[in-house]
């Protein structure tokens, strides 16, 4: 007869397996050096500033940008102006996929709280944000491309946040996109390249080896 006593070890096994927690991911934190990466990789993506309103609709109709993919798995602030909810064609792609992705996961929308701006639009901005980055020179917010899109967090588990930065991180290692965590707005701002195109996202990012995220002090988050 088994002695009660030597089923213990593997249930204690099985208890520590259930209770094991999974170690939180670090921010994604922004830096000067990621937002002039993200606008010299944006221009070798030929994507020039959206300059005004009209500039803005030219585009449009042109296709040369399309609506944010919205669906029962994204969702849009309604504060964003109609005409603001477009985005470029490979960064629509990637919101689809992060959104559907997520949906399956944790059974709820992803909210996008801001796509292109103009240079016009993003000068009154700075006037009332002192975290927004510049309109004019040499760095300026990738916004003004199409290019970028801001995910909203305030409402997220730290589940969700921990798994939104797993799942980040390797693409931005690739060189698919790049990841600014902002926490005065509390959104994921992430421009996307059109190297995404050809990418295949990664289903299991967060089991996947993924190697430390450089920073350095001073960091900024540009919005």
């Amino acid at each position: 007869m088994q002695d009660a006593d030597s089923t213990r070890p593997a249930r204690t096994k099985a208890v520590s397996l259930r209770t094991e927690r999974i170690p939180m991911p670090p921010p994604l934190r922004g830096s000067h050096d990621s937002l002039a990466r993200q606008n010299d990789k944006t221009a070798a993506d030929g994507l020039e500033r959206i300059l005004d309103e009209n500039d803005l609709a030219d585009r449009i109709a042109r296709g040369m940008l399309v609506p944010l993919p919205a669906s029962a798995s994204l969702a849009v602030n309604g504060n964003l102006p109609k005409n603001h909810r477009y985005c470029r064609p490979w960064t629509a792609r990637f919101l689809a996929d992060l959104a559907n992705i997520h949906a399956a996961r944790f059974h709820r929308p992803l909210e996008v709280s801001s796509a292109v701006r103009t240079v016009e639009y993003q000068k009154q901005l700075a006037k009332v944000n002192g975290n927004a980055a510049a309109a004019e020179g040499d760095i300026v917010s990738p916004h003004l491309t199409g290019a970028t899109i801001d995910i909203a967090k305030s409402n997220f588990s730290q589940q969700e946040t921990g798994w939104m930065r797993s799942w980040l991180l390797p693409l931005e290692q690739a060189g698919k996109i790049d990841v600014e965590e902002e926490f005065q707005q509390s959104c994921f701002h992430i421009t996307v390249y059109k190297s995404y195109m050809l990418s295949t996202p990664p289903l299991n990012a967060g089991q996947q080896q993924q190697k430390p995220r450089k920073t350095k002090p001073g960091d900024r988050k540009p919005a």
